[in-house]
């Protein structure tokens, strides 16, 4: 996502604005959209400030929220199924949500092949 214009920028064009100057002039001034200047207008308006909106949540809330009690249970049911999981959790939670708390945790679901070398020790290699 790109970063918002700068807190400066905003004034100054609204700044333009106030002091009369057309609002596509001052957008072709600034370089910036006539309905970015007129949002900006708006949010100032309405809350007294043209400042970006920040701490906003990007993507979907988790339906796993409880991370240490997800930890165990993964390691409890780690041989099983993402879809069995699934159904052992509850909470309408689909395989699709147990992949990513999976990802979220660091635990992997690739399953590793265990090789003997010559002395007889133990080596795991991914399938």
């Amino acid at each position: 996502m790109p970063a918002p214009y700068s807190y400066d920028l905003r004034q100054k064009a609204i700044e333009a604005v106030k002091r009369g100057e057309r609002k596509t002039n001052v957008a072709k001034m600034f370089n910036i959209s006539r309905n970015t200047l007129d949002l900006w207008l708006k949010r100032e308006t309405q809350t007294g400030d043209c400042q970006a909106i920040t701490h906003f949540q990007r993507g979907c809330r988790h339906k796993i929220t409880d991370w240490e009690r997800f930890r165990a249970f993964a390691q409890q049911y780690g041989g099983k199924t993402q879809k069995q999981m699934a159904q052992l959790w509850g909470d309408n939670v689909t395989q699709q949500n147990i992949s990513h708390a999976l990802d979220k945790i660091g635990l992997t679901r690739k399953k590793k092949r265990v090789v003997l070398n010559s002395n007889g020790h133990e080596r795991r290699e991914a399938l």
